[in-house]
C-alpha cells in the first residue's frame, strides 16, 4: 500500500520537514546530549535521528502530537538502539580481554557551573532524560510521559525526584 504525501505534494512535505528539522535541531541535540552525556555521541545520534525522520516524515501525524515530540520519540529510539549496540560491543570486547572503559569528560551544555555539570554527570541516564524532556525541551507532563511510555503521575514523580537528587548533588549534600 503506497503512502500518500500531504496536500501540495512532495515539495510541500519536504519544506515542512526542513522547517521542523531547522526549528527542533538544537532541542533534539540537547536532549540526546543529556541522555548520553557525550557531545560526540549526541552529534552522531542527532544526525541519525534526522535521517530516520526524513525517511519517515510521511508517517508524521500532527493530530497525534507535535513535531518536537515526534522527533524526540525518534531520538529516544535511536539512542536506545545505540545503547544496546554499545552494550553488545562491550561484551564482545570484554570477552576478547584487555578492554578497559575510558572515562571521558562529558559536557551537557555551555554556561553550566562545574557543580551543575558534575551533578548532571552523577545522575542516571533516566534521571537526566526526564530533566532534559521537562526543562531543556519544555515538554509538559503529558508529552514527556507519552515519550517515556509512563503515566503523567509517574513522570511528574520521576522528574521531582531527579531534580531533588540533582539539587542535593549541586549543594554537596550527597557523596556517592
Amino acid at each position: 500500500m503506497a503512502e500518500s504525501w500531504p496536500a501540495g505534494g512532495f515539495a510541500n512535505a519536504e519544506r515542512s520537514f526542513a522547517a521542523a528539522a531547522e526549528r527542533h535541531l538544537d532541542e533534539v541535540y540537547g536532549y540526546l546530549l543529556y541522555l548520553t552525556g557525550d557531545a560526540t555521541v549526541a552529534e552522531d545520534l542527532t544526525g541519525e535521528t534526522f535521517e530516520r525522520a526524513f525517511r519517515r516524515w510521511r508517517r508524521f501525524d500532527p493530530r497525534r502530537g507535535s513535531a518536537k515530540t515526534w522527533l524526540c520519540e525518534l531520538a529516544r529510539s535511536t539512542a536506545l538502539d545505540h545503547f544496546r549496540s554499545e552494550r553488545r560491543r562491550r561484551r564482545r570486547e570484554e570477552s576478547a580481554g584487555g578492554w578497559e572503559r575510558e572515562a571521558g569528560e562529558s559536557r551537557f551544555g555551555e554556561g553550566l557551573s562545574p557543580e551543575l555539570e558534575d551533578g548532571l554527570r552523577r545522575l542516571s541516564a533516566g534521571e537526566r532524560e526526564v530533566i532534559a524532556l521537562r526543562v531543556l525541551l519544555d515538554l509538559d507532563d503529558a508529552a514527556a510521559a507519552r515519550l517515556l511510555g509512563i503515566s503523567k503521575t509517574a513522570c511528574s514523580t520521576r522528574f521531582s525526584r531527579a531534580l531533588s537528587k540533582l539539587e542535593a548533588f549541586v549543594k554537596g549534600e550527597v557523596h556517592v
